[in-house]
């Protein structure tokens, strides 16, 4: 059940970010109200994964990730360029995940 309430706060983290992206510096309201809601549901499931994972594999997890989905969502949504060391960057993180679930981390 933890990877599932893992999930959960790796998707609302992900959506507060990207609405983030859309407030325009916290200058609209909408979006606005997304990214706090986001954050604030994020760690919530966050708490409830570290009932039962260990904290930094969780973390590690949820970072992880959520930088990688924001990453793949600046290039689809936000035209942001795609750079050898950018691919090299998601390669990497998405590798450390990995690792820490065949057990690199207890």
């Amino acid at each position: 059940m933890g990877y599932l309430w893992l999930a959960g706060a790796i998707s609302a983290e992900v959506a507060a970010t990207t609405a983030m992206k859309y407030s325009e510096g916290f200058s609209r309201l909408g979006p606005s109200l997304v990214t706090a809601v986001g954050y604030f549901v994020s760690f919530t499931l966050l708490a409830h994964t570290l009932r039962t994972v260990s904290i930094g594999t969780a973390y590690a997890i949820w970072s992880g990730v959520g930088t990688a989905a924001i990453a793949v969502l600046g290039l689809l949504l936000f035209g942001e360029g795609l750079s050898a060391a950018k691919v090299a960057g998601i390669v990497l993180i998405v590798g450390g995940v990995v690792v820490l679930n065949l057990g690199g981390a207890h």
